[in-house]
């Protein structure tokens, strides 16, 4: 009896320590599974759209800070066409780039929404981060609608607001 119950928590421990790997949205291969290849003959629309994220926020005062969850939600507004977004940066709040999710452009089906998470305790980006997303549409098709939001909850308190990005060009 005794070693079976020791074999149980054996196995227990074993199973318990494995570390499981979740997909996050800085890995490439999520990207990779959106990669488009776009025909240059095609009379695309290209556009810039700057989003303003808030890893952090100023709590009490301006010493203390306040972690957040961020998303940037990448929305194709259309009902028919696929759009295409050929970059998102991500930047600090001294405007350097912290990181780019992705090189080569990726779809977005008509209607549909992929998001960019930035965890709560990755606060790279500080109190000032924003993401510039580059993308190309077709004539006479609705712009892409980017979105932040952010949140965080401690205790019973729960925190969350959005932002909206602004087309630069």
């Amino acid at each position: 009896m005794k070693k079976g119950y020791l074999i149980f928590l054996i196995v227990i421990v074993v199973f318990s320590c494995s570390e499981k790997k979740e997909a996050n949205s800085i890995n490439p291969e999520n990207w990779a599974k959106r990669k488009a290849t776009i025909n240059e003959k095609d009379s695309l629309e290209i556009g810039k759209s700057y989003l303003s994220i808030y890893s952090q926020i100023y709590s009490l005062t301006e010493d203390t800070k306040h972690n957040l969850t961020a998303m940037a939600s990448m929305r194709n507004t259309s009902t028919v066409d696929t759009i295409f977004v050929l970059k998102a940066q991500y930047f600090d709040t001294h405007g350097k780039v912290v990181r780019t999710y992705f090189e080569e452009p990726i779809y977005l089906a008509p209607m549909e929404t992929t998001e960019i998470i930035i965890d709560e305790i990755d606060i790279s980006g500080g109190t000032g981060s924003n993401f510039i997303f580059e993308w190309k549409i077709p004539k006479n098709c609705p712009e892409p609608l980017f979105e932040g939001v952010m949140s965080s909850t401690m205790g019973q308190q729960g925190l969350s607001f959005t932002t909206q990005a602004k087309r630069i060009k």
